[in-house]
């Protein structure tokens, strides 16, 4: 067992290591959001269950709900020289806390694209008698085709013509506007990025579940998304991602024709380490956050699990998606964040975005920052990967 202080080093909005005391901090207080209803005797398969609204919905579906199930993620053990990711230590303080509430939940980690990972996931779903939903909530750089062998790798480009918008560093921890370049995506860097992105693994993770006759009367699944704003449509929805996401719409509707409930669920604006990532969201969210206020991702995920029990009518679009982020598109929120981005310069970033808040955010993310966690004692960094809880 190895005990020692960790600070937030590494670079730009990524971070060399995580606090295991700050990520179980960070899981209770995700869990004290929810408000617990009737268990309804349900399981669930969650494939991304360690972050952003994939951890979001499995606490709300186990807290909520009591639901059983099993979690996919892929996650870095701790070394000599790291601590393990922040997903890892969520992961085992979830675990925890299904113990907690006398659930059963299991958690495996490895790459969900896999066929092998498919193969040994669908043995523990066979131990719980089936499923009754499935979310999927996947987001990788890069992804190997267990089929062929290939590797794709998704591109974060414009569809076009080149684009460039302002986005949000920090230097010191101090805000800085920044104008980003964004480059056209070739063909070929579109077509990988549906290939990572897009909707072909849920779609192989359905039909591995119903050839092994795995998915139990009135199933359903779900793929998380993300639309957003105009302001962040040019790099995000219809850019290269917004291709790939579009394809995972598709898939709901090919998984439809095929009898099965399939739908996406557009999200809100969240701080994630996937997010944090594209330019143009940081200044986006942190505008947002300034006019408006967020709705967490625990409080649209309690949302997204009562809808699927049943417990409240779908809120559906004219497309058939799920929509939790009627919140943050509309015309009066946008209207507010538009007037805050357009008057956005170098000088006054701190005072038209919240800054201070979003940068607090992604420490959070990993684990740093978080209220009632002493930073300056020693904490344990070995933490093992769960067993059955």
């Amino acid at each position: 067992m190895t005990e020692r202080v960790i600070k937030p080093v590494g670079r730009g909005f990524l971070f060399l290591d995580s606090h295991p005391a700050g990520c179980v901090r960070v899981v209770r207080e995700m869990a004290a959001e929810v408000e617990p209803r009737t268990p309804a005797r349900r399981t669930a398969l969650v494939i991304g269950s360690s972050s952003g609204y994939g951890l979001a919905t499995t606490i709300a579906g186990l807290a909520r709900y009591g639901v059983d199930g099993i979690g996919v993620s892929f996650e870095k053990a701790p070394t000599a020289r790291r601590t393990a990711t922040a997903g890892w230590y969520r992961t085992a303080e979830t675990a925890a806390l299904a113990e907690e509430l006398g659930r059963s939940w299991s958690f495996v980690n490895a790459d969900a694209f896999s066929d092998d990972t498919k193969n040994d996931v669908l043995d523990k779903v066979a131990e719980l008698g089936g499923i009754d939903h499935l979310i999927y909530s996947v987001a990788a750089p890069r992804r190997v085709d267990p089929r062929n062998g290939e590797t794709y790798q998704s591109a974060l480009k414009t569809i076009g013509t080149p684009y460039s918008t302002k986005s949000l560093a920090y230097e010191d921890g101090e805000p800085v506007l920044q104008e980003v370049g964004i480059d056209v995506a070739t063909d070929d860097e579109l077509a990988q990025t549906v290939k990572v992105m897009g909707g072909e693994d849920w779609a192989r993770w359905i039909t591995a579940l119903q050839e092994r006759d795995l998915l139990k009367p009135g199933f359903n699944t779900v793929a998380l998304t993300y639309i957003g704003s105009e302001l962040t449509g040019p790099i995000y929805r219809q850019g290269s991602i917004g291709t790939a996401k579009a394809d995972l719409e598709q898939t709901a509707l090919n998984l439809a024709k095929d009898g099965v409930t399939a739908m996406t669920s557009v999200n809100g604006a969240a701080v994630t380490q996937a997010s944090s990532a594209i330019p143009g969201i940081g200044l986006y969210v942190s505008i947002l956050h300034k006019v408006h206020g967020l709705q967490t991702p625990v409080q649209q995920s309690i949302s997204l699990w009562d809808q699927l029990t049943g417990e409240a009518p779908l809120d559906l679009d004219d497309e058939g998606r799920i929509r939790l982020d009627r919140w943050e598109l509309a015309d009066d929120v946008q209207s507010a964040i538009r007037t805050q981005w357009e008057s956005a310069t170098p000088t006054n970033i701190a005072e038209v975005a919240d800054t201070e808040w979003f940068l607090a955010e992604v420490h959070r993310l990993y684990g740093f920052g978080v209220p009632g966690v002493n930073y300056e004692a020693e904490t344990e960094v070995d933490v093992e990967w769960p067993t059955k809880a």
